[in-house]
This record gives C-alpha cells, structure tokens and sequence, in this order.
C-alpha cells in the first residue's frame, strides 16, 4: 500500500511538473505574439520532446527506393503530363506559370563563413548577389510568376533595402515577403523555457524551415495566393543557384495531380552520411530519414548509398490548395518529426544552461500526403554555396552565367575544392588571399590548399593538385599551369 501511495504521489507531483511546464511555455509563447499557426506548431513539437518520443527510424521498419522517374527521361521523352518543353513559350506554360509561385528561403545569414548580412547579399559570380541571380531569373520567366521571399528576423531589413536600391520594381510587389518565426529554447533541465536576463533574444531560436508552412497559414498569405488563382509553389534555398524554376518539372508536377513533390538526386560516397529518401513498410509511405533519425547499429545501412540511393535536394513542389486542406484537416498545423537539438543557451559559452532547440524541415513534410511524389534530378539542379570552398569554385571559370541568368558546370565534372579553413573560412580572409580571383578551374577534379596561400591571377589548376604552404605566414603561388602535383611554398 505504501509503495502504492508513493507512485501515485510521484506520478501526480509529475503531472504538477508538467502542467507547469506547459503552461509556462503557452506564456511564452502568448508574450511573443506569434501566430496560432506558429503556436500550435510548436505546442505539437514541445509534446513530443515532454513525451519522450526518440523520433528513431530502425532500419527493419523502412524499404529503399529503387526506382523513381527522372528528369532527363521526361525531356527526352517530352512526357512531361501536358507536353510542356522547358521555354516553349507555349499557352499551357504560360498559364502554368502564371498560377505559380517561387519561394525563396533566405533567412540565414552566413555566419559560418563570418557574414553578418543576409547571405544572399554576397556576391557570387561577375559582380551579381544570389539576390540579384534570383531576381534576373524570375525576371527572365516573365509569365505573371510570383516572387516570395521568407525572410527571418535577422535578414529582413538587410533584404528589402537591398532590394529598394536595385529592384525597386521587387520591392514593391505584393506578397514579396514571409517572415520566418521564432520558437523558445527549452531548459533540459526544467523543460520549462530558458531565462537569460543578460541576453534575452538568446532565449529564443530559429524554428527550421520547416516553419514555411505555419508562416505561409498564419500570416494569411496562402489563403490570399489561393484568392489570387495561384495554385503552385517552387520553393528551394536561396544560396542554391541550381534551383530554378523548370517548366518541364512544373508540368510533370501539375498533371501528377500530387500534393507534394520533392526534388531527390543520387547520393555519392560523398553523401553518406547525409539523410535519404525510404519507403516506410507499415503504409508504403515516402520519408525522409535523416542521420539523426537512424539507430546507430543501422548507421551502416544508412551510409549504403547503393541501397538508399537518393537525398533530399530541398528543392520543392508543392500544391497551394492541397497543403491548404492538409493543414486544415490537422487542425491548422503540418504534424512534422521533431528535430530536437542540444545546445548552451549562449552558444559561445560553452558553460550556460543546456537547452533543447526545436526545429522541423520542410522536406520532412513529404511524409503528410499519401501522394507525395518524388523526382531524379541531376546534380546541377543542387549547388549550394555552404562554404568559402563551394564559393571559390563557383567564382571560377569551372561554373558559366547563362543568358536566363542560370549558373552551369562549364567543365566536363564538378572540382572539388578543399581550402584550408584556419585561413580560408570567412569570405574577407579568402578574398584577401585572392587578389587575383579564383584561378582556372575549368579542367581541375581536386585541390586541395594547405596554409595560406596567395592566388594573385594568371593561374590555372588541372587534374587533381595539392597547394602547401607551411611556413604561416602567405605565400603566393607563382602564375603558371599546375597539373596533376604537390606544390610546396
């Protein structure tokens, strides 16, 4: 009796902890005036972290996809679902067009690569931003293509002013502009939202890009899209140059009838330990698993890009009208996985209170719709500027600006480009040691740089080169042709 006395004690004294707890967390969330789109989100996402749930994806319990249908083969097929051709300028691509929208995800600002503007302000390829490259393509279509951008808190301003000096036309459009939430950090040991009175905006996060979707309900903007007869959105990431809009993939997509369709390329050894597309056993539905996601005696079977053969390029379709009903039927939210994230509430001190920061991918919505759709894709359509390395590469002449403003491989393979990042990791220390640009790389596979090295111009780099400098303190690379070496400064 006792024992007995003492469990239901404890499970109530649980119960007044976790009554607590939430309360303190709809307080919050109250305070902050978000959305009841955004709130219900992350209500749904905070029950799942207090439920204990592992978010684990064993590999027993999913299949691989071993076939899907493929870019390349609808061109050369012309099958596209209404005989669309990428530029035809037919009727049935214009009025496409004209009910579609492209969404941008520009809320990060680069801070990886020491930037402390929207990342989509930097400078990429002949003197032009991502943000002017996105602007010449929409501009390029021109079919009546809606342009959105989602914005976060912290590159907003940053954007638009860029956008009143050079696009004025831009800025001025209606609907330009989603603004990502926010959500509160969680204290792992109270499960209560963390104070931090020294720095109170560190007590709040980005919520992932999964947060596209109770923006787009919350902020009213879907509902006004679907009034206006827009019925599609291309959404991808800003700093992905790859990612524009193609009409044979929006055919393909508006006759498919889907909801959802998601952009997938094949993974390489490169790509192993990054999430895949399965197939989950119980009801045939496509997920995505991500690392985080796969049981650790399964990692090997993860990292087997010969079984899973395809990733997530975050490139998306999606149907206005379907998520819309979708949502609705959910209750006004997307049930996505949980990405749950340990951290220091001040990530430079490494000794502030441990948090959980909750955040949802948008790709991960795959698995709502019961006909989400999934498509190969080269790996052109996949570029994305992560790193000084990617930047380097793209400024080379291995990468040409075409006439409709798109980035494309001018060599026959991709260079892989591995700088040294004690020197080379923020853009204003790579660009000191480039005086003279990025050198040919129109002919490399591989360089890699050791040190800090000065590439002043009138060099190019063939084959697959190593670059060392140990000495620590810059040394330039003497202009000339470097095939297939190891050069020591």
């Amino acid at each position: 009796k006792k024992a007995a006395k003492s469990g239901r004690t404890r499970q109530k004294k649980k119960e007044r902890t976790h009554h607590h707890a939430m309360e303190a967390v709809r307080e919050k969330l109250q305070g902050a005036e978000l959305s009841e789109a955004a709130t219900k989100a992350f209500l749904h996402n905070y029950g799942k972290l207090e439920g204990g749930e592992s978010g684990l994806i064993p590999e027993h319990d999913i299949e691989a996809v071993s076939t899907l249908p493929s870019l390349v083969e609808l061109q050369q097929s012309g099958d596209d679902g209404d005989g669309v051709v990428d530029g035809d300028g037919s009727a049935t691509t214009r009025e496409l067009l004209s009910k579609t929208i492209v969404l941008k995800l520009n809320g990060g600002l680069g801070t990886s690569m020491g930037l402390e503007k929207a990342k989509s302000l930097l400078k990429v390829k002949a003197g032009r931003t991502f943000l002017d490259l996105i602007a010449d393509q929409i501009s390029s279509l021109s079919s009546g293509v809606q342009f959105v951008l989602m914005n976060s808190f912290s590159t907003h301003e940053d954007t638009i002013e860029d956008l009143r000096q050079s696009r004025p036309e831009i800025a001025n459009q209606e609907d330009l502009v989603l603004i990502q939430s926010k959500s509160p950090k969680i204290d792992a040991t109270t499960m209560e939202p963390v104070s931090h009175p020294k720095n109170p905006d560190l007590e709040w996060c980005p919520p992932g890009h999964g947060d596209i979707y109770p923006s787009l309900l919350g902020t009213g903007m879907l509902d006004r899209l679907l009034d206006k007869g827009f019925k599609y959105a291309f959404v991808s990431n800003s700093d992905n140059l790859g990612a524009v809009l193609s009409t044979d993939l929006l055919g393909h997509f508006a006759s498919s009838g889907s909801a959802f369709m998601m952009e997938v390329a094949e993974r390489t050894e490169a790509d192993k330990k990054g999430g895949h597309l399965c197939r989950r056993k119980e009801d045939n539905q496509l997920i995505l698993r991500e690392s985080a996601m796969c049981p650790e005696e399964d990692k090997s079977k993860f990292q087997d890009v010969s079984t899973h053969r395809y990733f997530n390029t975050n490139n998306l379709w999606l149907d206005l009208a379907q998520l819309k009903h979708k949502m609705d039927e959910c209750g006004g939210m997307l049930p996505l996985p949980l990405i749950k994230n340990k951290k220091t509430v001040d990530p430079r001190d490494s000794s502030s209170t441990p948090v959980y920061q909750l955040e949802t991918a948008m790709g991960s919505a795959i698995e709502c719709f019961p006909n989400a759709a999934a498509v190969v894709v080269p790996r052109s359509r996949f570029s994305p500027v992560k790193t000084c390395s990617d930047l380097f590469a793209l400024r080379s002449d291995a990468y040409n600006l075409t006439a409709d403003f798109r980035v494309e491989l001018a060599g026959a393979a991709v260079p892989v480009v591995k700088l040294d990042d004690a020197h080379y990791k923020h853009v204003d220390k790579m660009e000191r040691l480039c005086p003279g640009g990025s050198p040919s790389l129109i002919e490399c596979k591989r360089l890699t740089v050791r040190g800090p090295v000065i590439f002043a111009g009138s060099t190019a780099i063939k084959g697959e080169c190593e670059i060392v400098n140990d000495t620590g303190e810059p040394k330039e690379l003497p202009p000339g042709t470097y095939e297939d070496q190891t050069v020591e400064l």
